[in-house]
């Protein structure tokens, strides 16, 4: 009897890249979470089974991520990285700003950056991960991060400068690294 399955659906094209280089990725995921993973190349549909005893029940959900992350535009080395304790995956769909195509590029082109700077800026400041694919932004790090990471997104999503996203960041980092709270984000309030 099977206790866990999940099903996610990734794009086609990254099939092959959460598949790896002979099974390699498919295979490491499968053995780090004790999980089944079963791929239809034509649907892009992946079926996720628990195998055996679980040391850790979060494990099949955590492969669930893995596979996510894969499919949303990550390396499977920083995809891997929600193996760790305490590390998440956020993913924030565009569309909820607007669905027509050229608005969507338009927020990618903000949330990217000239020759990828603003993305990088982001990670730098943040200490996550931050894959821009399709018609969503996906993110990996703690809560924390996350939680920072999100705010700057949705904030350039909305129209803020990149300037002030950016002082935003910068006191979130020294605040952290002072051991201070953290600055809590008011919707609408100026960063």
């Amino acid at each position: 009897m099977v206790e866990f399955v999940e099903f996610v659906r990734i794009p086609k094209d990254r099939i092959g890249v959460l598949i790896g280089d002979k099974g390699c990725i498919k295979k490491e995921i499968e053995k780090r979470a004790n999980v089944e993973i079963k791929l239809d190349s034509e649907t892009g549909e992946v079926t996720i089974e628990k195998r055996g005893e679980l040391e850790d029940p979060l494990l099949p959900w955590i492969a669930r991520d893995v596979v996510k992350a894969i499919g949303r535009g990550f390396s499977p080395e920083r995809a891997f990285k929600l193996f760790e304790p305490g590390e998440l995956l956020r993913i924030i769909d565009l569309t909820e700003f607007g669905e027509s195509p050229r608005s969507i590029i338009r927020r990618k082109g903000r949330i990217i950056g000239r020759n990828g700077r603003t993305r990088e800026l982001i990670e730098e400041l943040t200490g996550c991960y931050i894959s821009v694919h399709g018609k969503t932004v996906s993110i990996i790090g703690n809560q924390d991060q996350i939680q920072d990471a999100e705010h700057a997104i949705r904030s350039l999503c909305t129209g803020a400068p990149h300037g002030a996203v950016y002082r935003f960041l910068e006191r979130q980092r020294r605040r952290k690294n002072r051991h201070e709270k953290p600055y809590l984000w008011v919707q609408g309030e100026e960063t």
